[in-house]
């Protein structure tokens, strides 16, 4: 099971996505969402920083102990685990396929494992792309 994922969300189907603009994989653990603030905006998320694709952006601060640089986010309330949001316009989004490679993976059966956010070949992901 997922890492932190309410049981809501375990009939979500995953996804890859990929940069709408330098065609950069972005991650294949993505979830389809809506802003709840406002359901005409799709979004997807995934819960997995994506490594070497993206800035943090808005204002960090240290604290007198350290000179780390802090960002914080909102952990308090009941949430999915997904901290890291891509607006549906800027991605291309590629449903992924279990094991068999027939079936749509869903989030109750991924793994914990950060292995599974990554793209080890890119022939296999044009090949998904392309079905």
């Amino acid at each position: 099971m997922s890492r932190g994922v309410h049981p809501a969300f375990h009939t979500k189907s995953v996804v890859k996505l990929e940069c709408k603009y330098c065609e950069k994989n972005i991650c294949a653990r993505g979830m389809r969402a809506l802003l709840l603030a406002d359901t005409n905006v799709e979004l997807y998320s995934t819960d997995f920083p994506p490594e070497n694709a993206i800035q943090l952006i808005g204002a960090d601060y240290s604290t007198e102990n350290c000179e780390c640089r802090i960002k914080d986010s909102c952990i308090t309330s009941c949430n999915n685990g997904h901290f890291w949001m891509f607006h549906a316009s800027a991605v291309i989004p590629a449903e992924r396929l279990d094991q068999t490679g027939i079936q749509i993976m869903l989030w109750g059966s991924l793994s914990n494992s950060k292995e599974e956010n990554e793209f080890p070949d890119d022939s296999m992901w044009m090949e998904e792309c392309i079905r």
